[in-house]
């Protein structure tokens, strides 16, 4: 008794020929691939495929941990690593500046850029978001801005603190890693915050006086 075939698929290829080019044709498929021909999915669905650690932070607070470390690792390595050799403390504010002006461009905002789900999609928490030679000497400018501001926080804390104790001859908060990250995220959030609500305001403005 002869033995029964398996019934084979309508659309399976009949020779070797037919076989390589599905093949080919899947290959070229992949390598043309890109967001232009290929199908939409949804961010659910992407979701699915992700991925990461169980506990799950919100956008807003890793990005201020992000800026926290950074400015934080700064104060550490560059006002406390080189403050022994620094004695002017001006010279120690203009290192600090320029090394955070750099640490900025070229390892915050680039962490930004990397971990972002689309493009794009963390521009909101860097000042200068543009990604070109002209924005490190625009981010050490921005670091002295910072800077400037952190300053005049110390001093208004430790004159409040004098005021209410007394104690004239000492400076009772000094400059440390984790404060010093904290002034500068909350002061480097503000400007930012005060940055685009301006150009809100403006392309309003802007379009009002179009008719749009």
């Amino acid at each position: 008794m002869a033995r029964k075939h398996r019934n084979t698929p309508k659309d399976a290829p009949q020779s070797t020929a037919d076989y390589y080019k599905l093949n080919l044709k899947a290959v070229d498929d992949l390598v043309t691939a890109d967001e232009s021909n290929s199908p939409k999915v949804s961010e659910a669905e992407l979701r699915k495929y992700r991925s990461g650690p169980k506990l799950k932070l919100s956008d807003t607070l890793k990005a201020l941990l992000i800026k926290f470390w950074f400015n934080g690792a700064t104060c550490f390595f560059f006002l406390w690593g080189l403050g022994t050799y620094l004695h002017s403390w001006l010279d120690q504010l203009v290192v600090l500046a320029l090394a955070l002006g750099a640490v900025t461009d070229l390892l915050t905002n680039n962490i930004f850029r990397f971990y972002a789900r689309t493009p794009s999609a963390n521009d909101r928490w860097m000042m200068f978001p543009q990604k070109a030679f002209y924005t490190l000497p625009l981010n050490i400018l921005y670091a002295g801005v910072l800077l400037f501001l952190v300053v005049t926080t110390y001093n208004a804390i430790n004159l409040a603190i004098i005021h209410f104790t007394g104690a004239a001859d000492t400076v009772p908060l000094g400059v440390g890693p984790i404060l010093f990250g904290v002034f500068t995220t909350v002061w480097d959030t503000l400007l930012i915050k005060i940055k685009h609500t301006a150009q809100s305001v403006f392309s309003d403005a802007r379009r009002a006086s179009k008719g749009v």
